[in-house]
């Protein structure tokens, strides 16, 4: 089996200018791609080549670094990819629900998720998951992943610098502020709760 480069849910302009088609260019065209294209070459004619990426995530965490950095990668650009969107009415059902439960509303866990955001160091993941029925903000580092966790991930922020230096420069905390308020995708959040699991990554 062989990973592909998934395409964008939509335009390469339709988030500008919070993240702009520059920066899709870079990130998704060519960090995104250079991550399926290791992972391709590392279980070419492997016992890992028939597995799905949430196996070779698992199966690579503590056998093998390089490996599981770029799968994780893999899955984690996808991921991140479905929770933006050029527009959102905000989180509504069930979602709705356990936010106000878990956090005490929608503009708690956006302060959550912005300071979870900008107080992590160096790069990783800033994640909204769900757990044992609850809602959790929870950050990951570098390549790290919710895959293969006790977490069912909901949506993920990705905090490394290529995800906003050409729109933002250092200012991550302006990246967060613009994604955060107008770019998350609670329908696919909704979707990822109500599935129960973790949301797998396209195969071909």
């Amino acid at each position: 089996m062989a990973f592909t480069l998934m395409p964008l849910p939509y335009d390469s302009e339709a988030i500008s200018p919070a993240i702009s088609a520059e920066t899709f260019s870079y990130h998704h065209g060519k960090h995104h791609n250079a991550y399926v294209s290791k992972t391709n070459d590392a279980i070419e004619g492997t016992a890992h080549a028939d597995k799905s990426l949430a196996e070779i995530i698992s199966t690579s965490r503590n056998s093998d670094q390089g490996l599981f950095n770029n799968s994780a990668q893999v899955w984690n650009h996808g991921f991140y990819w479905h929770s933006l969107t050029p527009s959102t009415s905000g989180p509504s059902g069930d979602l709705a629900d356990k936010i106000d439960e878990s956090f005490g509303s929608l503009n708690d866990l956006k302060d959550k998720l912005k300071s979870k955001g900008a107080g992590h160091f160096a790069s990783g993941w800033a994640w909204l998951a769900e757990k044992d029925g609850k809602l959790e903000v929870v950050d990951t580092h570098d390549a790290d992943t919710l895959v293969d966790s006790d977490y069912n991930p909901l949506l993920v922020i990705d905090l490394w610098e290529h995800a906003y230096y050409l729109d933002h420069q250092n200012a991550r905390p302006s990246y967060l502020d613009a994604v955060v308020d107008n770019h998350l995708n609670w329908d696919f959040a909704a979707e990822n709760l109500a599935r129960g699991s973790t949301w797998s990554y396209p195969e071909s």
